[in-house]
């Protein structure tokens, strides 16, 4: 729980929740903004990172997903990344397939399991 309550004291304005029509919440997206240093320049560069995102199964394939994505992408960002486990294919093809995301690289044992992630990034237009 604590993660989630760092994430929404910290960024609250790039976390959302949706909800169905009898106010139930059916899903979420927690964002951050983070600093990359551009190695050209030597000067930081804002972009956008998807800590969690998730939708109720029920809910799945309605377009929740997408909608909470497009609402975290804000702040001057020159990119939005998130990661995703190998294994996940249907997170996977939400990201790349639905959404526009490209592997940017494989991080090998990335998460406590062992488990690999891609890290992915969708470069936005200004």
């Amino acid at each position: 729980m604590k993660y989630y309550y760092y994430h929404l004291l910290s960024w609250p304005q790039l976390s959302y929740v949706a909800e169905d029509t009898k106010g139930r919440i059916i899903g979420y997206v927690l964002a951050k903004m983070e600093d990359d240093m551009d190695a050209q320049n030597s000067q930081s560069v804002p972009h956008g990172h998807i800590t969690s995102l998730a939708v109720m199964r029920t809910y799945r394939r309605l377009g929740v997903a997408q909608k909470l994505m497009t609402l975290s992408h804000v702040f001057n960002a020159k990119h939005v990344s998130l990661h995703v486990r190998k294994s996940n294919r249907a997170a996977f093809s939400l990201y790349k397939e639905t959404l526009g995301f490209e592997i940017h690289e494989i991080e090998k044992k990335y998460y406590a399991d062992g488990e690999d992630a891609y890290a992915m990034r969708k470069h936005l237009d200004k």
